[in-house]
């Protein structure tokens, strides 16, 4: 039986972020119907610290079928060539177990968690909500960006990095899209000053957002603390 590999291109072209947040859409129905099964993910340190492995299966009930997903997490490749994280998801059909694809996860992470934030702001936020503001300025930030303008009409874009040249990098290499030009902020602060949407997706161990900052019916996608010594907001 033949294996499919699909690579971080084809997962670009065959998930655009407004069909990957339909997508998003479905999956959260599925898991509610207990129609698949999503164990918590498990974690590979290396002996000092400076990264993992994370181990995430599923079992979908219909289609029939067994998934892993298998990634390195390297923190300190932020602001590298090298992504933070890096991997592949493996996907088996159930009645004899066969490997069916193996398919880049670096993409995938990439637009699948931004099509959940994109998914939630679309249900939770405020419908006239339009002013953006992004706290980091990495992978995460271009596609919440992009998931963000699918899910709402923007009238302006800021955006606030721990590092200026890489907030100014972002604003000046990111794509022309609908809406405003992004604008660099000098400060977090100033990036979230009467904000509607904040998205945080920094690697941040401290807080980057201060509760007394935020405007009023702000929605906040708070994304880039995964790890327990990691907070974003205070």
């Amino acid at each position: 039986m033949s294996v499919r590999i699909v690579g971080a291109s084809d997962v670009a072209r065959l998930l655009p972020m407004g069909e990957a947040i339909a997508v998003m859409e479905e999956v959260f129905r599925t898991l509610a119907r207990g129609d698949a099964v999503q164990p918590l993910r498990s974690m590979l340190w290396m002996p000092d610290r400076r990264g993992l492995l994370g181990l995430m299966p599923a079992h979908l009930g219909s289609p029939s079928l067994l998934g892993l997903k298998v990634v390195s997490v390297m923190p300190g490749n932020h602001g590298t060539e090298f992504d933070s994280h890096q991997g592949a998801v493996l996907v088996f059909e159930t009645t004899h177990g066969s490997l069916r694809a193996v398919i880049d996860a670096t993409s995938i992470t990439a637009i699948r968690t931004a099509a959940v934030s994109g998914l939630a702001t679309r249900l939770l936020a405020r419908k006239e909500a339009g002013d953006l503001s992004l706290l980091g300025s990495g992978t995460q930030a271009r596609t919440h960006l992009r998931a963000l303008r699918v899910v709402r009409k923007l009238r302006r874009i800021r955006v606030w990095s721990p590092n200026p040249a890489r907030a100014a990098a972002f604003a000046r290499e990111e794509p022309a899209g609908p809406g405003p030009p992004i604008e660099v902020m000098a400060s977090a602060r100033e990036a979230v000053a009467g904000a509607d949407l904040i998205c945080t997706v920094t690697s941040s161990k401290e807080p980057v957002l201060e509760g007394a900052w935020i405007a009023e019916g702000a929605h906040i996608n708070a994304v880039g603390a995964c790890f327990a010594n990691a907070r974003e907001l205070d």
